[in-house]
């Protein structure tokens, strides 16, 4: 049976992997404003081929889905707590077919599956996430893609109080400042220049001041997050940088393991200029071997795809 499957991303408590019905649709609608560079182009593109393949069955494997693992105690956040069960605000986290992807290759390259891996999405957004036998057991997202590291444009983690002085201040309405946070902040808000961490290392290296604190303080957030996961896995037995920025950014990688040895964590300075496809960066007497590693969330999605619609027939 043929059928298309989609990297959608969240549908609230339609987690998973399923068939793309009238209920998922109104659901990812619904949601566009937690979502909103996501679900919008996912949703029209579902509806058109929907319309256009009427017989043809449409599989949303939602990015949530990996992350359902992760104990209430690393999803619920401090608010009232009616607002967790009515509402579903809590961390759910995103990344999760690159997640799930990195966690079956690292095992299949180290012959274990009993791991402990912190998987760094680091690409046009960013995620970090600990991993324990194949299971999600904490991420860096939080409700919306918005959350957690700070991604090329979008803020990453925030304080919400905040917003008043800055509605006072600027004049704008809580949407205008909700669509500077989605859409003007995170690496392109602080530097001012671009959100693409190749444009800010060439500025960085030409004394470019507010390019070099993006790097930092991208950096230091991804540094601080992997120390979270560190304690939740009890150490890792692998670190793997993935996507766009952790695959090609050398920069990146040196300013992330830079004086972690303390920690077991040592990178090889050489190993880490010569990247060659699927590469071990960790300096041979370092206890957490450093990966880097091509993620692949297309098979991901088509595997979940078929199983899915394997099942149904």
């Amino acid at each position: 049976m043929t059928a298309i499957g989609f990297k959608a991303v969240f549908a609230g408590k339609l987690s998973g992997v399923r068939l793309v019905t009238p209920e998922l649709l109104d659901a990812m609608e619904s949601l566009f404003d937690v979502a909103p560079a996501h679900n919008p182009p996912y949703a029209k593109a579902m509806r058109q081929l929907n319309t256009a393949f009427p017989e043809m069955p449409l599989v949303a494997a939602l990015e949530t889905g990996f992350h359902e693992t992760i104990p209430a105690a690393l999803r619920t956040y401090a608010i009232p707590y009616e607002w967790t069960e009515q509402y579903d605000v809590k961390r759910w986290g995103y990344h999760g077919a690159s997640h799930r992807f990195i966690s079956g290759r690292i095992a299949e390259i180290l012959g274990r599956k009993d791991l402990k891996v912190i998987s760094c999405h680091l690409g046009g957004s960013n995620s970090i996430c600990a991993i324990m036998n194949g299971v999600s057991q904490a991420t860096s997202m939080g409700m919306s893609p918005q959350s957690g590291l700070p991604h090329n444009n979008r803020v990453g983690d925030f304080d919400p109080f905040a917003l008043p002085v800055l509605m006072r201040a600027t004049g704008k309405s809580l949407a205008q400042l909700l669509e500077d946070l989605a859409n003007q902040s995170g690496l392109l808000g602080i530097s001012g220049l671009s959100g693409d961490v190749r444009d800010l290392e060439q500025a960085a290296a030409t004394g470019h001041a507010r390019a070099t604190l993006a790097l930092d303080v991208f950096a230091q957030s991804i540094r601080q997050y992997i120390g979270a996961q560190l304690t939740v896995l009890g150490g890792a037995d692998a670190i793997v940088f993935t996507g766009g920025i952790g695959e090609n950014s050398q920069v990146i990688r040196t300013k992330v393991c830079e004086n972690l040895e303390w920690a077991g964590i040592k990178l090889d300075a050489q190993k880490n200029q010569k990247i060659n496809g699927e590469t071990l960066i960790s300096s041979d007497d370092s206890r957490t071997q450093i990966w880097v590693l091509q993620t692949n969330e297309e098979i991901v999605v088509a595997r979940q795809a078929a199983e899915l619609v394997g099942g149904k027939q």
